[in-house]
This record gives structure tokens, C-alpha cells and sequence, in this order.
């Protein structure tokens, strides 16, 4: 009891978020030290690995009462529903998978980097290993990209560089000047000023008027600014900078998030008239620009917390290569596209999402009640066999059990779902102060999941969603499908027997809230900001002023080779630029033999306006709406999907070079 005592006030002086326990990021996922606690790991994992595991013990500590009274929250997610939670989790402990297996599969290691491997590994993602390795990147390309960054993405960035800098400076051999540099010199005392200025700064925050605030105790910040009810998300602004400018206030309590879904926030996107860019609508090349932008952002707008985040590495372990289950979603995906090229959703994926919404989601408890454990393992069975050569019989597969064999797919991923290397980082965000900053750091960790995890995730956060629409016939609230989501999604295979009884009971909660936010804000969470997107332009054009000479030389070359011809053959037909300057835009659809169509250019004419009159024009198409894009080519973008309210005028204005192609897309 003395010792739930000190991490009960230890919770409580950490002033994070209340929704939750604190825990730190070792906690998150403890090292071999932790795990080889025997006594500990021994009494918790023998229940597990038996089956022999009961809620109700779980849910009491010594003194008789459930564990979660020790995070003093008063608006967590309730006991009762809690209940829920636990008994999934002992469900899936209960189905006793992977025992039938013929060949069992190894579990997931986790390797936190060392000193300075951490930091190298994070500025080689961000494309900036340039700048500890010379030969490792083009260096103008890095410069272009540091070029673009805001004041704390860069602050982000140095941090990360000094602690390689002064690693290194430890094996460096010292200069002869420094050696014989008596410490009472002007240059020392000038190094020493710096050095001291550099770490005040870092403990603090500077606000809009100028003031200073202490930036609290690494568990983000110990106060917050009572202000009025937050209903609206800034994508214009970098996220860290809003957290630069935000006045904490310690008595102020409206902040927590509430059990209840109608009180969650009513967060809205504002529409901005050069439109929304959702992931999936760009181009690979500015996707690379996006993914360094937004790990640079994350990582900065969690500094500015105080919050350290240590992602962990996974150790290559020996995979499946085919199959459905306990298949890596690359290697699954990769089967699939030469079955359906386009696939971004396995399809065995897809087709058990389909039979469910097919057999009606009006079914009372649907995901809760499991399928019977017997069934459900040979339909596991029957299903790895038949199911590419389309022999397996959906008619007998019930409801429930198709329900359980989703939440297994999901759990038998070798590598989770939400990725080893971000899985920290997904369990930081409820230790950020505010609701909008939550929200935000979750759009960022999205973002940077892998292509096909983020895909996954989304069609099965969209899946969740409509079964919460149904929630008056089903039960299923959408704090009921998070809690029951929860483990299937976190607890990835043999995560359990690597942290403690208490930790698990710590994680429980904050997963569950984490997947309510994953459902109930969806469409802002797969959204690219435009601060992040301004970027990116910023980058290109860049990048374009570096190669302007080249292509004024080339004009030049063009010009003496070809100056003694007619003139007729000199004459250049309309650019983009003069069209547009006469009021009208040319939109080029070359799949569908459109050579060029006019289209006249007026203050509200959006996207979607153009589309209508070119399936007015073309009859023939035989393409549905939906499959239909506008695409903004070249000038500051490289390729980008408009959406459908994008306002033209504005976009050009933007934009001045840029071409407009209709495109058919294929959607899987």
C-alpha cells in the first residue's frame, strides 16, 4: 500500500493529464530489468499463460477496492464499463490462439536505441543525417527542407543535433587551444553564458505578450489557461507554436476529457478555400516531404511539453510469408495487389468487415460477445485454406464469429498495428495539457504511420464508426466498442508477459480513450494540416530556384538552335498562366481522350463545379462521379487530389503554375 501511495502522488505532482495514471515511457514498455522481476512476472504471466484469469481479482488491490480510486479522476471511463475491458482481455487469454499452430510464431522484440543512436535515427528519418554524416544525403536538399522550418521545429531539430554533438565531443581529440584554455578566459565565459542560456530556454515557454512560464516537470505543462470551450482546430498554425503560446493556469480543471460521448468536444474543421489535403492525396514525393515535416512537428510539439519521447526499435524476427493470419500487412497486401491491383485493405480484411455489416448491425452486443472459441479456430483453419480460391461458405460463418476473427486478424499481426516504432508515441498524447493539443499530437502520430498501417486503421476506425450508429438497437456506444477494441488493438502478441499487473491496469483506461479519439475524430485525424502543406510548397519552391539556372540555360541553347525557323512553328499555344489571366482555366482529362476543356473562372467556381461539366460534356464516360478527381500538377505541388469544395480562384492564386488534370481513381 505504501508503495501504490508514492506512485499515487508521484501521479498527482506530475500534474499530466487527468484522465489517466502517469506512467513514464521505460513504463510504457519496461526494459529487461523490469521484466526479469521474477517474483512479479512469475504470480502475473502463470495466470495468463493458464487461463485461470479473473476479473474481479484484477480489478481489487489489497485494500479491496478497484485500482483505478488511486488516479483520483472523476471523469474516466467507468468502473462498470471498465469491466468490459477486462473481460475481452480475458476472453482473448481464453481462446487460447496460436496453440493449434503448426509452426509457432515468434512475438515481437523491443530494443531502445542508445545514447545517440536515438537522435541519429531520428534525424535520418527526418532527411537531416546530413548534418552528423556528410555523405549520408544531398545537402541542398536538407538545406531546403531546414529552410522551411518553423521556431520550435527547429528548436526540435538543434536539440537533437547537440546531443550527437556532444557525444561525439567526447571521443573528439581535443584541440590544443581548449586543452591549454584557462577557465577564467573571456572565450570560456562566453561558452559557459551560451551553454546556460541554451538550457534556460529549454525550460521554458514564451507566450503571446512576452512573458515567461516555467515549463513544469517533464509530464507536460502544470497549468492551463481557463478559456472558452474549444470547438474549432487552427491547421494554419504549426501545432508546436500554439503550444509555444498557450498561458497555463494550475487551478483550472475544464480541461479533462469527460466519460460520456456526448461531452466530448465538438471539434470542427475549418474550411479553407484552397481546400482539405487527406492522406492518399499526394504524390510519393511530396508524401516524403509531408512524413519529415510532420515527425519534426510531432517531435517538437511534445519538447514544448516537456515530454521526452524514446521511440523503441523492433528486432527482425522470422514472419509468416503467406497465409491470412500472423501474415505483415506489407507481405499481405503484396499477395493481394497481384489479385486486385490497387488493394490498400487486405482483402480477407474487407470481405470479413462485409459479412458482418451484411448479416445487420443491429445485433445487441456486437463485438462484446465473443464467437464460440471451438468455432471460431476451425473457421481460422477452414478459411486459411479456402478463401483465396474462393471455396469458403460465408452462409455458415455467424455473426460473432466473424466478429472475433476481425479482432484476431488484428491481434495476430506480427508487428502492431499502430507500429512498434509510434506505439510510445500513441500513449504519450494524453500527458499533453489540452484537449486540442491532444488532438493535434494524434493527427501527427497518425500521419506518420506507415502507408499500409494507416490504411488498415482507418477503414477499421470507419467499420467501428458505423457500428456506433447503430448504437440504440446494438448497445454499442462508442465507449463500449473503445473498451472492447482496446486490448485487441494495443496488446499485440506477447506484449502482455513484458510489463507488469499494475502497468497493464495503468495502460487500460489511456488505450481505451485513445481508440474513442481514433473513432470520434476520424476525419480530422487522417487530414494533412495546411501549415504542414504550406510547407511543403515552400520546400518545392526551393527546390525550383536551385534549378532555375539550368533551365534558363536550356531556354537560351533552345533559343540560338532554333531562332532561324519559321515563326508559326515559334508560337507557343496558351499557358496556364495566360488562360487563367483571361478568366478561364484548361482542364486536361487525357484519360478519356479530353484534350483540353475550358472552363470559365469565376469567384465561387469549385472543384466539384468543374467535374459536373466535364461528365456534362462527356456523356459517353461511363466512370462514376466518385472515381472521378481534379488534380492541381506542377508549380508548388507535385501531384495533389483537389477536394471537391477546393475554390479555384483561390487555388490559383496559390498556385499560379500549376496545371489541372482529371484524373479516374481506383478505389480499394
Amino acid at each position: 500500500m505504501q508503495h501504490e501511495s508514492r506512485n499515487m502522488n508521484r501521479q498527482q505532482d506530475a500534474k499530466g493529464v487527468i484522465l489517466t495514471g502517469y506512467f513514464s515511457n521505460s513504463e510504457v514498455s519496461p526494459p529487461a530489468s523490469v521484466v526479469n522481476n521474477v517474483e512479479e512476472i512469475e504470480s502475473s504471466s502463470l495466470s495468463r499463460r493458464t487461463g485461470l484469469y479473473s476479473v474481479q481479482s484484477r480489478l481489487k488491490n489489497a485494500s479491496g477496492k478497484p485500482p483505478y480510486h488511486c488516479y483520483n479522476s472523476r471523469d474516466e471511463l467507468d468502473e462498470l464499463l471498465m469491466d468490459e475491458y477486462w473481460t475481452e482481455v480475458e476472453n482473448i487469454t481464453l481462446s487460447g490462439e496460436g496453440k493449434g499452430d503448426a509452426e509457432p510464431q515468434e512475438v515481437v522484440q523491443l530494443k531502445l536505441p542508445d545514447e545517440g543512436e536515438q537522435e541519429k535515427a531520428w534525424l535520418t528519418e527526418a532527411g537531416l543525417a546530413t548534418l552528423f554524416d556528410e555523405s549520408a544525403s544531398d545537402p541542398e536538399d536538407m538545406m531546403g527542407l531546414l529552410f522551411t522550418l518553423t521556431r520550435t521545429q527547429a528548436a526540435a531539430v538543434e536539440k537533437r543535433f547537440e546531443t550527437i554533438r556532444k557525444r561525439n565531443k567526447q571521443h573528439h581529440i581535443p584541440d590544443v587551444r581548449d586543452i591549454f584554455k584557462l577557465p577564467g578566459t573571456l572565450e570560456s565565459k562566453e561558452d559557459e553564458a551560451k551553454s546556460t542560456e541554451r538550457s534556460e530556454n529549454r525550460k521554458m515557454n514564451i507566450t503571446t505578450d512576452g512573458q515567461v512560464v516555467g515549463q513544469g516537470n517533464g509530464a507536460g505543462p502544470s497549468e492551463q489557461s481557463v478559456s472558452e470551450p474549444e470547438t474549432d482546430i487552427n491547421l494554419e498554425l504549426s501545432f508546436s507554436d500554439q503550444a509555444l503560446i498557450y498561458k497555463v493556469d494550475s487551478k483550472a480543471s475544464s480541461e479533462a476529457l469527460t466519460d460520456t460521448d456526448d461531452k466530448l468536444p465538438n471539434f470542427k474543421l475549418s474550411r479553407d478555400k484552397t481546400g482539405l489535403t487527406k492522406m492518399g492525396d499526394l504524390s510519393p514525393q511530396d508524401m516524403k516531404k509531408v512524413h519529415r515535416l510532420v515527425l519534426i512537428e510531432m517531435t517538437a510539439l511534445f519538447d514544448t511539453a516537456g515530454i521526452d519521447l524514446k521511440a523503441h526499435k523492433a528486432v527482425k524476427l522470422k514472419v509468416k510469408e503467406s497465409g491470412l493470419f500472423g501474415v505483415p500487412l506489407a507481405t499481405l497486401l503484396e499477395q493481394d495487389q497481384r489479385r486486385q491491383p490497387g488493394t490498400k485493405v487486405p482483402i480477407i480484411l474487407q470481405r470479413l468487415i462485409f459479412h458482418i455489416e451484411e448479416e445487420g448491425l443491429d445485433t445487441e452486443w456486437l463485438l462484446r460477445i465473443p464467437g464460440s472459441a471451438t468455432r471460431v479456430k476451425a473457421v481460422h483453419v477452414e478459411l486459411e485454406g479456402k478463401f483465396y480460391e474462393g471455396l469458403f461458405s460465408w452462409e455458415s460463418l455467424k455473426q460473432h464469429d466473424a466478429a472475433s476473427l476481425l479482432k484476431l486478424f488484428i491481434r495476430e499481426l506480427p508487428h502492431p498495428l499502430l507500429t512498434v516504432e509510434y506505439l510510445i508515441a500513441f500513449m504519450a498524447v494524453l500527458k499533453l495539457p489540452t484537449k486540442t493539443q491532444q488532438l493535434q499530437a494524434l493527427n501527427l502520430v497518425v500521419l506518420l504511420l506507415p502507408e499500409s498501417s494507416r490504411d488498415v486503421l482507418k477503414a477499421l476506425m470507419e467499420f467501428l464508426q458505423r457500428v456506433i450508429d447503430h448504437k440504440e438497437q446494438n448497445k454499442m456506444t462508442l465507449n463500449n466498442v473503445a473498451v472492447v477494441m482496446a486490448p485487441n488493438i494495443f496488446m499485440f502478441k506477447g506484449f502482455r508477459n513484458k510489463i507488469s499487473m499494475q502497468q497493464e491496469l495503468s495502460m487500460a483506461t489511456e488505450t481505451a480513450n485513445i481508440v474513442r479519439l481514433l473513432i470520434r475524430y476520424q476525419n480530422l485525424l487522417w487530414t494533412i494540416p495546411k501549415f504542414i502543406m504550406n510547407q511543403v510548397r515552400k520546400q518545392n519552391t526551393e527546390n525550383q530556384k536551385k534549378i532555375s539556372k539550368e533551365r534558363a540555360m536550356r531556354k537560351l541553347l533552345k533559343k540560338i538552335a532554333y531562332d532561324r525557323e519559321k515563326p508559326e512553328k515559334q508560337e507557343k499555344p496558351p499557358s496556364e498562366a495566360d488562360s487563367s489571366s483571361q478568366g478561364v482555366i484548361r482542364v486536361q482529362a487525357p484519360q478519356f481522350s479530353k484534350v483540353s476543356m475550358a472552363v470559365q473562372l469565376t469567384e465561387e467556381l469549385q472543384a466539384s463545379d468543374v467535374l459536373s461539366h466535364f461528365l456534362s460534356q462527356k456523356s459517353s464516360v461511363s466512370v462514376k462521379r466518385e472515381d472521378l478527381c481534379l488534380y492541381e500538377i506542377g508549380g508548388n505541388i507535385k501531384e495533389r487530389c483537389l477536394d471537391e469544395d477546393t475554390y479555384m480562384k483561390d487555388l490559383l492564386e496559390l498556385n499560379p503554375s500549376a496545371k489541372w488534370v482529371i484524373k479516374w481513381i481506383i478505389q480499394r
